[in-house]
């Protein structure tokens, strides 16, 4: 691989890498619906502010959720709504992978 490609991979990989986690999907999948703010989403997966903080900001470095500063309070929103796609891609996978499992129990 050139380092051109090399390169490419790594920033495919640093964005794989902001979704594989379930307080980040679950984020994720809240925002979808509508957007929140931090104070909201703290309270729904039921962590202190910081590490949910630090969950968003994740999201953010990768390109995936934006934010707005709304007087005191900073809402976010799902940026790119192609990411919904490979999260289906992915309930998918797990779908089939179950239907196979319980065909090789019959």
């Amino acid at each position: 691989m050139d380092a051109e490609t090399t390169a490419r991979f790594e920033l495919r990989a640093r964005i794989i890498k902001a979704l594989a986690h379930p307080t980040r999907l679950f984020i994720i999948d809240e925002l979808s619906r509508n957007e929140q703010c931090v104070c909201v989403l703290t309270a729904m997966i039921g962590a202190d502010i910081s590490t949910v903080s630090k969950h968003l900001s994740i999201l953010r470095n990768a390109g995936i959720i934006g934010d707005e500063k709304r007087g005191a309070k900073i809402f976010y929103f799902l940026k790119t709504q192609c990411v919904l796609n490979f999260i289906g891609c992915v309930e998918s996978l797990l779908q089939t992978s179950v239907r196979e499992q319980l065909r090789m129990m019959e």
